[in-house]
């Protein structure tokens, strides 16, 4: 009886474990290739710029597809690199296809923030993320205020509005 007892409990861990591992297949399949198409923006970042360190690297899909990719240079000071691609999640050529931007250069992050809490003092579930927008190097916004949700685009020199707000339908 307790032979039997642990044959089963050994059934269920292996189980289990299989389970655990298709599951994590499963996920590397799904993400392979938009792990790839950062690893392309990253390579191509580093050819074409002075950057050295990634520290953060983010999609961003809305007229254009780019990566950003936030890091440092070879002096040790922050920048960012916006890398347009095509829908093959192949790197765009041409000028401006890599651009590169010290981030003093540029509005922080958290002036944008300052910036729209400003705007709309009842701001809420508030996403930043650097992007383009109308082939001009912008940060995405998006909030939710009252009882609607929102995409506004700011420019990354100096801050001011370039697109927006476009209003979300209701959920």
């Amino acid at each position: 009886m307790l032979k039997r007892k642990k044959l089963w409990i050994f059934l269920a861990v292996v189980i289990l474990l299989l389970l655990g591992f298709g599951l994590y297949r499963y996920y590397i399949y799904v993400t392979q290739d938009m792990r790839a198409d950062e690893t392309t923006a990253v390579l191509a970042a580093k050819q074409e710029t002075s950057l050295v360190t990634v520290t953060d690297t983010q999609k961003s899909v809305w007229d254009t597809i780019c990566w950003t990719i936030e890091g440092l240079d070879k002096e040790n000071r922050p920048v960012m690199v916006w890398v347009t691609m095509d829908e093959n999640g192949k790197v765009k050529h041409g000028k401006e296809a890599v651009h590169e931007e010290l981030l003093s250069n540029g509005v922080s992050e958290t002036q944008v923030k300052q910036k729209i809490q400003k705007e709309v003092p009842d701001v809420a579930e508030l996403r930043i993320q650097p992007g383009m927008y109308n082939g001009e190097y912008a940060w995405q916004l998006y909030y939710r205020s009252q009882d609607h949700y929102f995409y506004q685009f700011y420019r990354f020199s100096d801050g001011q509005s370039i697109g927006g707000p476009f209003t979300l339908p209701n959920r």
